[in-house]
């Protein structure tokens, strides 16, 4: 990235004259502040000849730390220089685009791009913010930014009102109203319902979404109402999930326009053409109690009826939680679905499932199997719908290929490319994209036709789904197709020029017959001047179209003395000496004068194609899900026939009524990492019988990885993929809910420990019987006593209340014991082979076999995995030493107690016992019944004493015959 800092003339200019003119620093320091609860990324574009963009203040430290990687590029402006000058720092414009691109969508900045007023000077001093942006609305930008890179993730954003509702015994449930918007592909949706006090629903939600940026009331100054509680608690779980977090007035969360602005917005289908007053009974989505006043402040926020674009072209819809799998924040993580929250982009291929699964070759393919992995399906039905669609082409590897590399690979992203033409800003290179889109249609219609399936099921599944909408897209875009080839000029196509056919139009037609004519002119011209000046034509005599001097010669330096007098000399420069003729001077004025003229006759007829093109918007649309889904399913086969090893179909099992039983199940991500050879082990969970595993074994041994891909195999199965077992039964689980590796946050105040109990408490309050629940490794962050009293009982629960399919990794060996209380409990342990080469216990060589078996490991070998970590030596030995002091506290045998039978033992207590009876029952000596009956007496020591050794002398013949009583008494 530093290599492309270049010090531009123009840049350099003006940063000095602003270190001249104070006029720009005054403006700058009073501009507004940027909120400091959100990261704000300033600049400003400085127009010109040669325009670029420069950063300021602490936009300008950040830019040379995160773009240049060094402070060198920094200049300061102003009186005091360093120490008390401005900091700038200059980009060149694709240096800018590719900063704010990876701002919005990996660092999660909000960005403000600043252009001078109108009438401002080369020394401009004030400015206007003309873009604004932020993670979940990148309208403003999106042309600016995208257009030569495409958009892989979808930018949502929501909007979250709260509020309560009456429930049964006069109390009060939480209800939660949201509204989202995708601009990318103008959608609006809603969501109403009723929610927990730790957010739940509202987190499965904005995982299921995707969504970047969320808009929340603002709360009161004191903070301490039930609305502001709640309000934190909903900021909390927005902040574990990655979304940028936007305050607006509560006035703003009112539903008094929505009436009138939703209807404008529609698409006439959805609005079904009824009059504004009707608006309420006729569109579903706004009788909701909560969601209409989100949707109102979401309208508001993104500014969509100020644009007159956006009228008529939104469609709207309502979520249903219940459709889809819910995951969190903490599954997201544990199962590595996609890049963590708020680490968008940091991850590499095959790191992540949506890194391995994605083999899509179009934007809105990609982007769609990000979709899917959020929002498994529970629905049975459409599950095997998807699974026999990926079987087809797993089974036909010739069609997938032709299909793949033939046909999507030159899919454009044609969402964007309608929401160009509905802006107005399409050119005819986005008509020709369209067109190349509309002659692949036949190929690729054909190429579906020839499927090869032993299933007609599936054969027919590929007509329902592809064929024959496809066929109707290639109906309705035939007369785009003739439009184009009638209007644009294929043949300069190969040239990379997007123009109108000349006899398209008698005013074109005429003015090419003149640039004709003159093109003939200037080659004649070329031809005489390389024989006068005994030149060879394009190698030694250049003609060419120079930007500052219009059609003229160039010739090198060591050439210029072939010109005479009687050729026109234009300047030099180091590619050579640039000269004219009178008569080709006279030439390039007309080819300049025709070929203006020819442009602005041919502008008129592009926006007119542009205009007819834009009509077909609706079939684009319709036509990219069609790709996409089709993509994805494609991706979704490829990756399943050309894996590292076996993929096979699951049997997927309707919720409530399935085991889950894999046979040598792996980890998709983990095995195809370079030098792993990766061990695959069995999974078998039987409800009411085997439902709860608790897995024990050695830190390093694989416990966490059997666990995980246990989620990931179970997620696969739901969204129609190939699972990486040799056989697989999944049942539907209505969500995967994880607590692994919580990790501390200081600046929120969230200990490690309180993250993990967070995490816990939502399983505890979502988990339901046909859940799965993946636990690793609880209750590490506190004392050891604290953390296996929580472990037990949070198992305990799970196991005999929720009865939920549950894995549970952990280092309390102790907690093995509840399989003697819940029969369905079952323990598990991951292999280590050890041998001995010491008399200490961890004198030992272990060696990790990765397996899990039926059992309990009653190690977990922490030290040696120090070793492997190569721990000073002196280190290692006193953590054995101190580990054999703990082994040995309070636990010491006498030799032969090992060796006493049961029988002796009961001897020795009935022994025992006869014993304190008697002592019990003698009264102390001189004392008369008199003196016993009297509660004050008091009893001489002495006394007692003598009693007790009268009586040791009675027993002391038995006592000593019992070893059990022996080593009793030497204990003492």
């Amino acid at each position: 990235m530093a290599l492309m800092y270049g010090k531009e003339k123009d840049g350099e200019q003006d940063v000095a004259d602003q270190t001249t003119d104070p006029g720009f620093i005054s403006f700058f320091n009073k501009l507004p502040p940027k909120s400091p609860d959100t990261g704000t990324l300033r600049l400003f574009h400085r127009t010109g000849t040669d325009p670029f963009y420069a950063a300021y203040g602490p936009d300008a430290l950040f830019v040379a730390q995160h773009t240049y990687h060094t402070n060198s590029v920094i200049k300061y402006l102003g009186a005091g220089g360093r120490a008390a000058g401005l900091p700038s720092v200059t980009l060149k414009v694709s240096v800018a685009q590719m900063l704010l691109r990876e701002a919005l969508t990996v660092k999660q900045l909000r960005i403000e791009i600043w252009e001078p007023e109108p009438g401002q000077g080369r020394k401009c001093a004030k400015f206007r913010l003309a873009k604004e942006a932020s993670p979940g609305n990148l309208q403003e930008v999106e042309d600016l930014l995208f257009v030569s890179s495409d958009l892989l993730t979808t930018p949502i954003v929501m909007a979250i009102k709260l509020a309560s509702a009456p429930a049964s015994a006069g109390a009060k449930v939480k209800t939660v109203g949201v509204a989202f918007a995708d601009t990318s592909v103008r959608e609006l949706g809603v969501a109403d319902f009723v929610d927990n006090d730790l957010f739940s629903n509202t987190e499965s939600l904005i995982i299921q979404l995707s969504v970047k940026e969320a808009i929340v009331p603002t709360g009161t100054t004191s903070g301490t109402t039930d609305r502001d509680i709640d309000l934190n608690k909903l900021k909390a779980v927005l902040d574990r999930c990655g979304v940028v977090i936007s305050e607006r007035k509560p006035s703003e969360f009112t539903a008094k326009n929505i009436a009138d602005d939703v209807p404008r917005l529609l698409k006439p289908s959805s609005s079904a053409n009824v009059s504004t007053a009707d608006a309420t009974v006729t569109i579903p989505e706004l009788s909701l109690p909560t969601a209409p006043s989100a949707l109102s402040a979401l309208i508001s926020y993104l500014s969509l009826t100020s644009d007159p674009s956006n009228h008529g072209s939104y469609s709207l819809r309502t979520h249903d939680l219940s459709q889809y799998m819910k995951l969190d924040a903490s599954a997201l993580r544990a199962l590595n679905l996609t890049e963590a929250p708020g680490n968008a982009g940091t991850t590499t291929r095959n790191t992540t499932l949506l890194g391995l699964l994605n083999k899509c070759k179009t934007a809105q393919g990609t982007r769609l199997l990000g979709t899917w992995l959020k929002q498994p399906l529970v629905n049975l039905h459409e599950i095997r719908k998807r699974q026999n669609l990926v079987e087809t082409f797993f089974e036909d590897t010739n069609t997938r290929r032709t299909l793949q590399d033939d046909y999507m690979k030159v899919m454009p992203d044609m969402h964007r490319l309608s929401k160009r033409f509905q802006k107005g800003v399409a050119s005819l290179e986005d008509v020709v994209r369209v067109y190349q889109v509309v002659i692949k249609l036949p190929g690729l219609i054909e190429a579906l036709e020839g499927v090869q399936s032993e299933k007609e099921e599936h054969t027919a599944l590929v007509a329902e789904l592809y064929l024959k909408p496809l066929g109707e897209h290639e109906a309705s875009l035939g007369k785009y197709a003739e439009m184009v080839e009638q209007t644009i000029d294929l043949d300069e196509l190969e040239h990379h020029n997007y123009v109108i056919k000349p006899d398209y139009d008698p005013r074109l037609q005429e003015l090419a017959a003149k640039l004709t004519r003159v093109r003939d002119g200037l080659d004649k011209e070329h031809r005489e001047t390389g024989r006068d000046l005994v030149l060879e034509l394009d190698k030694k005599l250049h003609l060419e179209n120079n930007q500052v001097y219009g059609y003229c010669f160039r010739i090198t330096k060591s050439d210029a003395k072939a010109i005479t007098k009687k050729y026109i000399e234009l300047g030099t420069n180091k590619s050579g000496v640039f000269f004219t003729t009178k008569k080709l001077k006279d030439l390039a004025e007309d080819f300049k004068e025709f070929s203006q003229s020819y442009t602005r006759t041919q502008s008129g007829l592009v926006r007119e194609v542009v205009n007819i093109a834009s009509t077909y918007t609706p079939v684009l649309e319709s036509l990219d899900n069609v790709i996409a889904h089709l993509d994805v399913i494609l991706s979704l086969a490829h990756v399943s026939a050309h894996s590292t090893d076996v993929y096979v179909k699951p049997k997927v099992i309707e919720r409530g009524s399935g085991n889950l039983v894999l046979v040598e199940s792996r980890h998709p991500c983990l095995e195809v990492q370079d030098d792993i050879s990766f061990i695959p082990n069995d999974v078998e969970m039987i409800k009411g019988k085997s439902e709860f595993h608790i897995i024990t074994g050695p830190n390093m041994g694989g416990k966490s990885t059997y666990i995980r891909q246990v989620g990931v195999i179970a997620l696969m199965a739901q969204i129609g993929c190939f699972v990486p077992c040799t056989e697989a039964q999944v049942p539907i689980f209505d969500s995967i809910l994880c607590r692994v590796g919580a990790g501390d946050s200081q600046l929120k105040g969230v200990s490690t420990f309180m993250a993990e109990m967070l995490e816990t408490a939502t399983i505890l309050r979502s988990a339901t019987k046909d859940s799965l629940i993946i636990i690793d490794e609880l209750g590490r962050g506190t004392s050891t006593y604290d953390g296996f009293g929580l472990a037990w009982a949070i198992s305990e629960h799970i196991a005999s209340e929720i009865h939920a399919f549950c894995l549970f990794a952990t280092h309390f060996h102790e907690l093995t014991a509840l399989d003697q209380r819940i029969p369905h409990v079952k323990n598990l342990h991951v292999v280590a082979h050890v041998t001995s080469t010491g008399k200490k216990t961890q004198d030992r060589d272990i060696t990790l076999l990765y397996k899990v078996e039926p059992g309990i490991s009653d190690q977990s070998f922490g030290i040696h995995v120090a070793e492997l970590a190569n721990f000073p030596e002196n280190v290692v030995k006193l953590a054995k030493r101190k580990a054999d002091e703990l082994e040995d506290f309070g636990t010491e045998k006498a030799p032969e107690e090992d060796a006493i039978p049961p029988e002796v033992t009961e001897e020795g207590l009935q022994v025992m016992e006869d014993f304190l009876r008697a002592w019990s029952s003698q009264t102390p000596s001189g004392a008369t019944d008199e003196d016993i009956a009297m509660e004050d007496v008091d009893e001489d020591p002495e006394a007692q004493l003598q009693e007790l050794r009268k009586c040791m002398e009675t027993f002391r013949p038995r006592i000593e015959k019992n070893p059990w009583l022996q080593s009793v008494l030497r204990s003492f």
